[in-house]
């Protein structure tokens, strides 16, 4: 085993080190610094949870970058798109869904978000076939108008706009529009405002049980009397609503970690009671619309992992990086010390087989005449011989022994017959 093998081994190790290092990079890769999340409308609910969940993000030396569109379907069309650098958006329910949007995934449902529909005037409305002929503003949801289409309500009897909340509530006040429908949570101001004017009616959605079952995306609620508003009796009586649920899309490509991190925070945020909600409702396990990203559903069943539980975000991915290390080293240890000793005895004898080569050219070249000059190269080679052998390890191997014993004899005659073809030159 000369400097030659001992370079090749050096070579080979450093091959694997670099080809574990790139490896790890690619299946471990680091969580990015920062991601980007589409909220909707500028001053919309959603800015408002961006805001939250950019501050708990924070903590985490991740950056929230808010983006803006013009509703839910402009802000899950984005994310579709794999370079409009969006990562993630908070959306309505019945938008779209995994049919519609492949390549997306859902953190879970994190909160009710009823359908308000909201009419001025003297005439009771309980069955939403009575808006058949109206001036309607309806939200940027499809569930609105699909739940309208059920009774008859559609673009060829009716007039429909699509407005947002606050634009829909001024057109309402206006008289521009008869009646609105939108879809928004009910801590959200703009509702409480309308629920607290008397000039507005709500609509008691009397087949609200049906319209659940028809459309699996929504839920019924139930806004019980007094809940708005103990003192002024708001409402006056329990009124039945449908309701969509708010959600959180992402990417199905988004680096694992950041989903952990965005489930904890959704976990943290949404996972308390609400007038709506029990303790630990939302954020929901399952989705309607989307298959559940896997990482968020762990999170949700089990809390943090070990890791989590004990390092720092930033440290997580270092620590799996090591863990693996660990992993392979052990997996390649263990092999290296059962099979290294065999290796290495057979790289011993494979070298003394080689000498034992050599040594039987010089015996073989001994059985014929030999001048004085062809007596000394012989020699020469034989010394060679000795002299690899004697840097061989394991010198206490029976082969190695054999070995010198038959280079002794091999030298013992050559030098007979160096010493008889002297004496025939002294003769002549």
């Amino acid at each position: 085993m000369g400097p030659g093998f001992i370079v090749r081994i050096l070579a080979a190790v450093a091959c694997v080190i670099a080809i574990a290092w790139i490896a790890l990079w690619y299946f471990i890769p680091a969580p990015p610094h920062e991601i980007t999340m589409a909220v909707g409308v500028k001053d919309g609910p959603f800015e408002h949870l961006a805001l939250r969940y950019r501050e708990r993000l924070a903590r985490h030396h991740v950056k929230l970058n808010i983006r803006f569109t013009k509703s839910s379907a402009d802000s899950i069309k984005f994310l579709r798109d794999s370079k409009s650098g969006l990562d993630a958006v908070f959306s309505i329910g019945g938008v779209t869904n995994s049919s519609e949007s492949p390549g997306l995934v859902s953190l879970g449902r994190i909160a009710y978000s009823p359908i308000w529909i909201l009419y001025r005037g003297p005439e009771t409305i309980d069955n939403l076939s009575q808006l058949m002929g109206k001036r309607l503003s309806l939200g940027p949801s499809t569930a609105h108008a699909k739940i309208l289409a059920a009774y008859g309500v559609n673009a060829e009897n009716t007039t429909l706009l699509t407005r947002s909340a606050p634009a829909a509530e001024k057109m309402l006040r206006d008289g521009a529009v008869d009646a609105i429908s939108i879809s928004q949570q009910v801590t959200n101001p703009n509702i409480l405002g309308v629920l607290h004017d008397p000039s507005f009616r709500l609509v008691n959605v009397a087949q609200a049980e049906a319209l659940t079952q028809l459309f699996p995306s929504l839920s019924r609620l139930t806004l019980s009397q007094g809940v708005i508003d103990l003192k002024k009796n708001i409402p006056a009586s329990d009124i039945n609503l449908i309701s969509l649920t708010d959600v959180v899309l992402v990417r199905a490509d988004l680096h694992p970690e950041i989903i952990y991190l965005l489930a904890q925070t959704m976990k943290q945020e949404h996972g308390r009671a609400g007038i709506f909600q029990r303790v630990g409702e939302f954020p929901t396990q399952t989705d309607p619309e989307f298959p559940m990203a896997e990482e968020a559903v762990d999170y949700y069943k089990n809390g943090p992992s070990f890791l989590q539980r004990y390092l720092p975000f930033w440290m997580i991915n270092y620590a799996k990086r090591i863990a693996a290390i660990l992993i392979a080293a052990v997996a390649v240890v263990i092999p290296v010390f059962t099979y290294a000793p065999r290796l290495y005895a057979w790289l011993v004898n494979a070298r003394l087989l080689r000498l034992y080569r050599r040594l039987r050219l010089v015996n073989a070249r001994l059985k014929s005449e030999l001048t004085a000059e062809q007596i000394a190269a012989l020699q020469g080679d034989l010394d060679d011989i000795d002299h690899a052998a004697s840097v061989l390890p394991m010198r206490h191997s029976d082969l190695f022994f054999s070995l010198l014993m038959h280079i002794d004899m091999t030298r013992t005659r050559l030098a007979a017959r160096a010493a008889a073809l002297q004496q025939l030159g002294s003769a002549a």
